[in-house]
């Protein structure tokens, strides 16, 4: 059944009911009880986590900080002017998590206060109505790194503050200070309401030495020099935001200027924050930021709202990007020069936190129950940018693999509304329904009322709901205005319950009637029975007829009149339902024509997936033609396909895709061509063609794809290439030698994962895949790279990157393993040397028992740091 979530206290009063008894004396009351069984069993109310209750509101929060870096410490001021939000009040609660509160004063004079070390309440001078500000300053030292912290999948941290080698003892990592508000994790480093329903403005006064460059939200205001050798930059937002979105960065940064111009012919600063190696890759990684600035306002009919819009790049993040206003924070996975830019970049994540700032920033969910009203249209975005950017197929591709991450996690995590009151932990809600389910869900939004009403919608709600935060309700509400529909069965269904439908489609001919049967198959005690809009599209003798249907029953059938002969079927033709569909009588002939005539990627990728079946003229035809396709993973998808042909058409395939791997416009296509020549039969000419990509290709993709090629066939000439190519300065190229060298590489390639886990080049989460590679490298060579292998886990434990320090221990773990077995093996070979008495052979396996003995003692203290 559907299960809307309805939160409802058990209301005892209607079990007493209140009359007046039928005498002369009418102002007589009779009350009559009702005896309550007190052995039932009683409801148990659900989990609801509501909004926050809104006490005090924030109006200008100014802080004042320096840090003390060897013992990783902040040391602020707070100014915070509040006033009671409704009711009169004579105190104050301030988030204020872990911290050392040194005073809190009124107008110079002490207040008194109590701190449990979470929340800091505090005695006013007097009673305050809503009508009077008043501004409180909190002396305090915060302390991140000294009080226990938890954190999530989403975000692996709630430190708050993150020191990244602060001492300089690593001289491979820049010293840095960053922070990560999201969720309630800003009130580590400064006393707040920390709640996504507060708004404040806000200025900060930052003071570093001067080698430093600062980062915060709003404009740098001035810098000024003080007498000791440091430098206070004072940074001023004056429109308000969530406290969450509060940030600092600092570090020896090199600023990369760039600008967008306004409608109004302004300038505004769009800046890019980089370690020093990296600013020549600035503008590669982030220069299409303007045009998303100005694609989004254009699009949303709301102009960029904030001063600026800066992104920096920090070391060891606990997420992937986060959405901190005009100041966003990226990962150092967007590291990546021009080359590496080649086989991916990451726009569709700047796409991601630009638009936050509209759907996060200006207009913030209430509570982190209504989170996806920040997380779907940021997942939507993505959507939007590659429609502009690269195509249709780009983006109903990306979508796919959106709605798969749903399926995939939902699977493993359960499902649950999309608009969630009863989850556990509020971390809970960073995933793939908020995200990618909720993205999906604006596009099935944004196809039903059309692109004019949906634009219309977004840009009433951002307008209505500015500066304030707002629930779902609101969405919907501004969408009816604007459509003039009730879209409560849409908000019902999608926001309000859980899972998505599956869809069964038969269908039968009779005569000139074509009947198309629907049964929604999905578990009804999880999930309702959908109201789904939809287009199938027809094509017979006539050609191409759309019909708009509704499916809105457990079981239904549509008649349509075609004329002539049916050629094909397309459900959904607009391929934009959420949903898993099943096609169960169609002909194999229908999908071969929807590949030749479907408008859409997913149109062409079933009639592909479907009509290649079998060994037939008309789908070995169809997988040649695919590869000639105008959509890159369709031609991928047709390589993969083409082990199935024989004959001339297998020669005429070969004959493309030898072409494809050096001409293909597309580097995922070109690698997957190269891949596919390595596990065809055995052609000596192809050794020829691995060779001229490895030398000549610009792509990191395909010249690993490459080496992994000819190691196949030619071993010691692909270690040999790779080789050449060790002093190239990326780190994906040099993760894919590693993955050579881990799975091919002898003694003497141990240097080569010695020098890049002890540099700067390879960092993040290909600092990881290279320990994998060492790992792996370890496992089929002897005790010595074994031993020389000792010290680089363990510097990688003590100063490697946050996800190498993460998964460290399974890669720890199972080099015990195979230790142990090494051991095992050596005690068999010494008892039979001992059995036929070759002590010299007996003696040169203890002492190789021993080293590996050792190493078991050693990995093993490494295992448990």
């Amino acid at each position: 059944m559907n299960k809307l979530l309805i939160i409802a206290s058990v209301l005892f009063l209607t079990s007493c009911h209140v009359t007046k008894e039928n005498t002369k004396d009418q102002d007589k009351v009779v009350v009559e009880e009702t005896i309550i069984d007190s052995t039932a069993t009683p409801t148990i109310r659900k989990n609801y986590n509501a909004s926050q209750t809104v006490l005090t509101d924030l109006i200008h929060t100014k802080l004042e900080v320096n840090f003390d870096w060897s013992k990783s410490r902040l040391n602020g001021v707070a100014t915070i002017t509040m006033k009671p939000h409704f009711y009169a009040t004579d105190r104050v609660i301030l988030d204020a998590k872990g911290m050392d509160i040194h005073s809190v004063k009124m107008d110079g004079k002490a207040l008194n206060y109590l701190y449990d070390s979470l929340e800091l309440t505090v005695q006013l001078n007097k009673t305050y109505t809503r009508k009077e500000n008043f501004t409180l300053v909190i002396d305090y030292t915060a302390k991140p790194n000294e009080r226990t912290t938890g954190g999530s999948a989403a975000i692996t941290s709630d430190k708050g503050l993150y020191f990244i080698n602060p001492t300089g003892e690593d001289p491979n990592v820049m010293p840095q200070i960053w922070t990560q508000g999201e969720t309630e994790a800003n009130s580590v480093w400064f006393p707040t309401v920390d709640s996504p329903n507060m708004k404040t403005t806000e200025e900060i006064f930052i003071t570093v030495d001067a080698k430093y460059s600062t980062l915060s939200n709003g404009k740098l205001l001035s810098q000024k020099k003080n007498a000791d050798g440091t430098r206070t930059d004072h940074w001023k937002q004056t429109l308000p935001h969530a406290p969450y979105l509060f940030m600092m960065g600092v570090g020896q940064f090199k600023e990369v200027k760039d600008s967008y111009k306004k409608p109004d012919g302004s300038t505004m600063e769009v800046n890019y924050f980089v370690e020093p190696e990296w600013e020549a890759s600035a503008k590669a990684i982030f220069g299409e930021t303007p045009q998303m600035i100005a694609h989004f306002s254009k699009l949303l009919g709301y102009d960029y709202p904030w001063d600026k819009y800066h992104q920096i790049v920090v070391r060891d993040y606990v997420s992937g990007a986060m959405e901190n206003t005009g100041a966003v924070i990226f990962g150092d996975f967007v590291y990546k020069n021009e080359r590496e830019l080649l086989d991916a970049n990451d726009n569709s994540t700047i796409a991601h936190e630009l638009f936050h700032h509209w759907f996060g920033d200006l207009v913030t969910c209430e509570s982190w129950s209504n989170l996806p009203l920040n997380e779907s249209f940021a997942n939507y975005s993505q959507y939007l940018w590659d429609e502009h950017r690269y195509g249709i197929d780009e983006a109903d591709y990306q979508a796919d693999q959106e709605a798969d991450g749903y399926y995939q996690s939902s699977q493993v995590q359960g499902y649950h509304n999309l608009i969630w009151f009863d989850y556990d932990d509020k971390e809970q809600m960073f995933d793939g329904h908020s995200y990618n389910k909720g993205g999906r869900i604006l596009h099935m939004l944004r196809n039903y009322i059309g692109d004019e009403a949906f634009f219309e919608g977004i840009k009433n709600y951002l307008t209505t709901n500015q500066f304030k935060p707002a629930e779902y309700n609101q969405l919907r509400i501004s969408f009816e205005e604007v459509s003039g529909q009730d879209l409560n069965w849409f908000f019902d269904q999608w926001f309000l319950a859980s899972g998505h439908p599956i869809l069964d489609f038969n269908q039968s001919v009779n005569g000139n009637t074509l009947t198309v049967s629907v049964e929604q198959k999905q578990n009804l005690e999880e999930s309702p029975i959908f109201k789904l809009p939809m287009e199938i599209a027809i094509f017979d003798g006539a050609g191409k007829t759309v019909h708009k249907i509704l499916v809105d029953s457990l079981k239904q059938s549509f008649n349509f009149k075609i004329t002539g002969t049916l050629n094909s079927v397309v459900f959904d033709e607009q391929q934009m339902l959420l949903a898993k569909t099943r096609e169960n009588n169609k002909p194999q002939e229908q999908y071969i024509h929807q590949f030749y005539n479907g408008e859409r990627w997913k149109a062409r990728r079933d009639g592909l997936l479907s009509g290649s079946k079998g060994t037939g003229e008309a789908a070995q035809r169809l997988v040649l033609d695919a590869l000639s396709d105008k959509f890159w993973q369709i031609r991928q998808l047709a390589i993969e396909k083409s082990g199935k042909l024989n004959g001339d058409f297998k020669f005429s395939a070969m004959n493309v895709i030898k072409k494809m791997a050096a001409e293909d416009p597309s580097s995922a296509v070109r690698a997957s061509a190269i891949n596919f020549l390595s596990n065809s039969a055995n052609d000596p000419a192809n050794e020829a063609i691995f060779e001229t990509a490895i030398q000549k290709d610009q792509s990191y993709m395909v010249i690993t794809s490459a080496l992994q090629s000819l190691v196949k066939s030619n071993p010691d000439k692909a270690l040999e290439l790779a080789k050449g190519l060790e002093g190239e300065k990326s780190s994906k190229m040099l993760v894919g030698i590693g993955q050579i060298y881990g799975a091919h590489g002898k003694k003497e390639q141990m240097p080569f994962f010695e020098k890049n886990l002890s540099g700067t080049i390879v960092q993040g989460f290909d600092q990881l895949s290279m320990m994998n590679s060492l790992t792996y490298f370890v496992s089929h060579n002897d005790e010595e790279i074994a031993t020389r292998s000792l010290p680089l886990f363990t510097k990688l434990a003590a100063s490697g990157g946050h996800y190498t320090k993460m998964f460290l221990p399974q890669n720890v773990n199972y080099l015990i393993g195979f230790f142990t077995s090494k051991i095992e093996e050596l005690n068999a070979q010494i008892a039979e040397f001992e059995k036929s008495k070759d002590a010299l052979y007996a003696d040169q396996a203890r002492k190789k028992r021993a080293v590996y003995e050792g190493l078991v003692t050693d990995f093993t203290v490494l295992a448990g740091e």
